[in-house]
């Protein structure tokens, strides 16, 4: 039997989900705003995190597409036939250090969780934010979204005593920042 590197068990994992699986990343359209709003609040209900002050309240979340036009941020979707599964995105949030941008609504179907595809897109928004030459990443959540958090922290997210910005989400009680290279 061979033995792998930690390193060449992921790319082969990765290249098994992804690929095998036909799991397509891309930029969101405008046809895609009522499949990521239904993912999104799936997610946020299946946690019981279905409230006010987040982004299943936000009239946002129905016009994403329209939202992410905004100079300095992205959208990405995942799509497997044809559905809508999963997305992330940057965004310059209100407020923030004019180099810092907002990791946001990073959701998935419950189908994809814990195979890598949010690593995927944390690290897709990442590696844009360098290109628009931010040097930190900030993010919002809940202590509900618990699986998020441990992800976050493995890629380097550290905690803060405060929020930065103001993406009017004022449930969202933990603040997160990691610091990127240009």
């Amino acid at each position: 039997m061979m033995n792998f590197t930690p390193n060449y068990k992921e790319a082969i994992r990765t290249y098994s989900i992804h690929y095998i699986c036909n799991m397509h990343y891309r930029k969101i359209h405008e046809s895609d705003n009522k499949g990521i709003a239904a993912v999104i609040r799936a997610v946020l209900k299946e946690h019981g995190v279905d409230k006010p002050g987040t982004v299943f309240t936000d009239p946002t979340t129905d016009e994403l597409f329209d939202l992410f036009q905004t100079e300095n941020a992205q959208y990405w979707v995942v799509e497997n036939a044809g559905q809508i599964i999963g997305g992330a995105g940057i965004f310059p949030t209100k407020g923030l250090p004019s180099d810092c941008v907002e990791l946001v609504k990073l959701y998935l179907h419950k189908s994809l969780r814990g195979k890598g595809v949010g690593k995927h897109l944390i690290q897709m928004c990442i590696d844009e934010a360098q290109e628009y030459g931010f040097s930190s990443v900030y993010l919002e959540t809940m202590p509900e979204l618990s699986n998020a958090i441990g992800l976050y922290e493995k890629m380097g997210f550290e905690k803060l005593d405060k929020r930065y910005g103001d993406s009017g989400h004022f449930a969202c009680d933990l603040w997160m920042l990691k610091k990127i290279d240009v």
